[in-house]
């Protein structure tokens, strides 16, 4: 079969940026951080440990997640759920200190450090992204290289997000309620962005998935921490399970709407400066067949 772009398609392996894709972000990531928290401080595991664990969780994952052929919504969703938990504590361990177990657990480097290291390794990230000629796109990623960069960073985001939402809740003396609203109101703004100007959907994605990171830390401590602190009181283990919950409902929800509108297809990879074709990271079909046919 010829293989050029004009014969031969490639299956999407990461999913359409919707309205619906937010919210199954911001949820996996709050969960993260309540699961991460329940391992590492309310049962007293460590932060430490609980990472490890948690690496070995994400590695496994990524690794199946690399090796599927389309988009598949659990899988593509576990994996960033465990970007989620393990940056919870590869940023607590950092900030709080490794050898503790709370929130007063001392040796860390502080919130503040740990948000500007973060944010340089997320920067050294893209550098390293744009010098491989993959795309920036994340909606037609289609090589394995560019999709493991793009974990990479999903990753270091998320990790990011979560020293720089504990720093703005917590060493600016906003409180949790305080620090939902302001990061809400910046990524109302990005909204507004996307929607009135020019500015390139690259440019827009990356500091609003860092955001929705905070914002989920955020709302995940005003989820847990006791009503005396400015919290609900639900506890780490209550806020885990519903936020499942509600994880579980809309990762069938998205894959239910699949079926009845499969992801449109992608042309065959080529590199960004050279034009040189490159590996797909998804399965190829036939031009104008879908992900359903395939």
């Amino acid at each position: 079969m010829d293989r050029s772009e004009a014969t031969v398609r490639v299956l999407r392996k990461l999913p359409e940026i919707t309205v619906l894709f937010w919210v199954l972000k911001i949820v996996a990531v709050t969960l993260g951080e309540t699961l991460g928290d329940e391992l590492g401080i309310t049962l007293g595991v460590g932060y430490l440990a609980t990472a490890l664990v948690l690496l070995v969780v994400f590695g496994g994952l990524v690794a199946a997640q690399l090796r599927a052929r389309r988009f598949v919504p659990t899988l593509f969703w576990a994996v960033v759920l465990s970007t989620s938990a393990v940056g919870t504590e590869i940023s607590d361990g950092m900030d709080r200190g490794y050898l503790g177990h709370a929130s007063s657990s001392a040796g860390g480097i502080g919130y503040g450090w740990g948000a500007l290291i973060l944010t340089t390794l997320l920067a050294l990230v893209f550098v390293a992204w744009w010098r491989t000629g993959q795309t920036y796109d994340v909606e037609n990623i289609a090589t394995r290289r560019g999709e493991g960069l793009y974990w990479v960073a999903i990753l270091v985001s998320n990790t990011l997000g979560t020293a720089s939402g504990d720093w703005l809740s917590d060493d600016t003396g906003l409180g949790f309620l305080a620090a939902f609203t302001v990061v809400a109101v910046l990524l109302l703004v990005l909204l507004g962005l996307h929607y009135t100007t020019a500015v390139p959907t690259a440019l827009l994605f990356w500091p609003a998935f860092v955001l929705t990171r905070p914002l989920g830390a955020a709302g995940g401590d005003f989820l847990t921490k006791p009503t005396d602190e400015g919290g609900l009181g639900w506890g780490t283990l209550g806020a885990t399970l519903a936020l499942s919950a509600l994880l579980v409902v809309g990762i069938a929800g998205q894959a239910a709407r699949l079926r009845r509108s499969p992801l449109p297809t992608l042309p065959e990879p080529r590199h960004r400066l050279t034009g040189e074709p490159q590996t797909p990271n998804g399965a190829l079909v036939p031009a104008g067949q879908t992900a359903g046919g395939a």
